[in-house]
């Protein structure tokens, strides 16, 4: 049959292929036990499938790996946040098309491509893939992400080997500055900016500057920068090779650059120094800023210095001598000079003659008077008084003053303005517990004692008589005028009462009184004529059982009178004691008058009787028996 004879017009060369009939027979020719020896052929099963229709039999091995190569580079792999090399194959009025290789092109806004105005088809950029595919099938990339990343990891490593890099101040936000490193925005704080404290962040934008990566955080993407860091390091180099020719007593220039309380700090060109306050002056200065101003510049001495702690102690009064070497001929003892009070102290005050010059007036040499002076209240800071140069030892330094001394001494002639037993009004100036002391003219006064203050009184304290600052009429008792001490008085003014009233409160005598005053031991009674007496408590009971209280009035007995002690002890208690005794005193005298008229009358009737008889016997025991009831009765109401 001539379809028997047709060739495979795809396998041109190939021998004949067998019947329909002949392959169908073969195919279902049973086996000896009934089933198929082997699978039945198909109609194409002797086709070479390796050879094509150039009738090529077989590819090489280097054909094949070059085609299977060419087969797998025909789709690209990729992921999202991949970086990836793309290649520009297209720009429209918005985006740049850009093939990577995938199945299709993604775009990329133009704005991304600022930085390249030159940009066009064929150039090769580096994209992120933001997403392979999104709802609409696009592929999405971006230059601005790959470009961050690519900075990120730029300054991740930058911060680990800590190299400077060259960035741009775009803007200025809240506390510091936003810089453009890499593409990336990093923060400057204000207080990176410089070494010195800037207030003005506007004038920084815009400018290129260098920098140095302080610090990241890889969970935010965030780098802080700093400009500060890389003075700090420049200046550190000027401080290590100003510190290594540094020598004590050298002489420096240097700029004050800050001042403080303590005193002032100093840049001697790219290191710190502290001027000390009291290395300012050799004077007294209460602040640096009375002599130094900021950004002066001044010569100043190298006091020490520590190269571990790199601290400079400088000076500056160094540099000229020191006031007490130099002093004029003018400054010598018993010389009257001017000073200003710079210190108070409470056993003095410090005048400043010149500036680093100073004196002592102690408080013993501010007055003659020998009563206590407060020097604080005397002086006053800043105030100028004159003094006499007492002492003076250069080689210590030191000098002492004396106010006192410019006047003269008025106890050389106190017997004639002040003698012993005249009076004089004085001006209470000090109280203490236990005296009043009083002025009587610059520096004469003396002390009243408490118990010179009144001949009647007590006082607890003398402040309960008179006050600071009001005056006082004094009699001169004594004057001690080696250790310059008036003693004086103020009760001896007027006449002792003591004297007079001894009479008027004898023992025994009643006065009406009042309380004025009680504790546990007693009470004080206040008494005409202004004295005052003392009631021990056992001695103010009244007869129905109570006691005289406070403030109230009532009749007292003197029981003690002490003229030389000024003293009185009364008594309540006794006089209704006393008067009671009287009453039985009294029964007891007239019981025995009665026994006494009795007596009398029996021994008149027995004179009379010479010889008695039975009844006159009997009228005698009578007159006997009544005799001796009287007497008992007498007794018993005396007792």
């Amino acid at each position: 049959m001539e379809e028997n004879n047709i060739l495979n017009s795809n396998a041109e060369g190939q021998g004949p292929v067998a019947d329909t009939a002949t392959a169908t027979a073969t195919t279902t020719a049973p086996a000896a036990n009934g089933k198929p020896a082997y699978p039945a052929p198909t109609a194409h099963d002797d086709f070479d499938w390796t050879i094509d229709k150039r009738n090529v039999a077989a590819y090489t091995k280097e054909e094949k790996e070059k085609y299977d190569h060419v087969y797998d580079n025909t789709f690209v792999t990729i992921t999202d946040g991949e970086l990836i090399k793309g290649l520009v194959v297209g720009l429209t009025k918005t985006d740049v098309v850009v093939n990577i290789g995938f199945k299709s092109d993604g775009l990329v806004s133009l704005n991304e491509f600022r930085d390249l105005p030159n940009l066009k088809s064929g150039d090769e950029v580096e994209v992120m893939v933001m997403e392979k595919e999104d709802r609409e099938g696009h592929l999405h990339l971006s230059r601005k992400q790959a470009r961050i990343t690519r900075a990120w990891e730029r300054i991740v490593e930058i911060h680990k080997t800590g190299e400077v890099v060259t960035g741009t101040v775009t803007s200025k936000t809240k506390g510091g500055l936003i810089v453009d490193v890499f593409g990336m925005e990093t923060f400057l704080p204000g207080s990176q900016i410089d070494v010195k404290p800037v207030t003005d962040y506007d004038q920084f934008v815009g400018k290129t500057m260098e920098f140095k990566v302080v610090k990241v955080n890889d969970a935010i993407k965030n780098a802080v920068v700093s400009h500060k860091a890389l003075i700090e390091s420049d200046i550190e180099a000027q401080r290590a090779e100003i510190m290594s020719k540094l020598e004590k007593g050298q002489v420096l220039e240097g700029t004050i650059k800050n001042i403080t309380d303590f005193g002032a700090f100093m840049d001697l060109g790219g290191l710190d120094g502290l001027l000390y306050i009291t290395d300012i002056s050799w004077g007294r200065i209460s602040h640096p800023s009375e002599v130094l101003k900021l950004d002066q510049k001044l010569q100043v001495v190298v006091l020490d210095f520590d190269d571990g702690k790199k601290r400079i102690s400088l000076g500056l009064k160094q540099l000229t001598p020191h006031p007490w070497d130099v002093l004029p001929e003018n400054i010598r003892e018993g010389e009257i000079v001017k000073g200003k009070v710079v210190n108070i102290e409470d056993y003095g005050a410090f005048l400043e003659i010149m500036p680093g010059v100073e004196g002592l007036v102690h408080v013993s040499e501010i007055t003659w008077a020998n009563t206590p002076i407060n020097a604080k209240e005397f002086f006053k800071l800043g105030d100028e008084h004159q003094a006499r140069i007492v002492t003076l030892d250069k080689s210590a330094r030191k000098m002492s003053l004396s106010i006192k001394q410019l006047s003269e001494d008025p106890w050389s002639t106190i017997e004639t303005k002040f003698p012993q037993g005249s009076k004089h009004n004085g001006l209470v100036k000090n109280i203490t517990p236990y005296g009043v002391f009083v002025e009587l003219a610059p520096g004469i006064g003396g002390m009243i004692h408490i118990s010179d203050l009144s001949w009647l009184k007590r006082f607890n304290h003398p402040s309960e008589y008179t006050k600071v600052g009001q005056h006082i009429d004094v009699l001169i008792l004594s004057i001690d005028k080696e250790n310059r001490k008036l003693q004086l008085g103020h009760k001896q003014l007027e006449e002792d009462p003591w004297n007079a009233l001894e009479n008027t409160f004898a023992i025994g005598t009643i006065h009406e009184g009042t309380v004025t005053r009680k504790d546990d031991k007693g009470a004080l009674v206040q008494l005409p004529y202004g004295l005052e007496g003392f009631a021990p408590n056992r001695h103010l009971s009244r007869e129905d059982g109570k006691q005289v209280q406070a403030d109230e009035t009532a009749q007292f007995m003197v029981i003690e009178f002490d003229r030389n002690e000024k003293r009185i002890v009364l008594s309540h208690t006794r006089i209704w004691e006393q008067a009671k005794a009287d009453e039985k005193d009294v029964a007891r005298k007239e019981a025995k008058t009665d026994a006494d008229k009795t007596r009398k009358a029996v021994k008149s009737i027995q004179s009379k009787v010479e010889k008695p008889t039975l009844g006159d016997l009997g009228t005698l025991a009578e007159i006997k028996e009544k005799l001796q009831q009287e007497e008992k009765g007498g007794s018993e109401e005396v007792k």
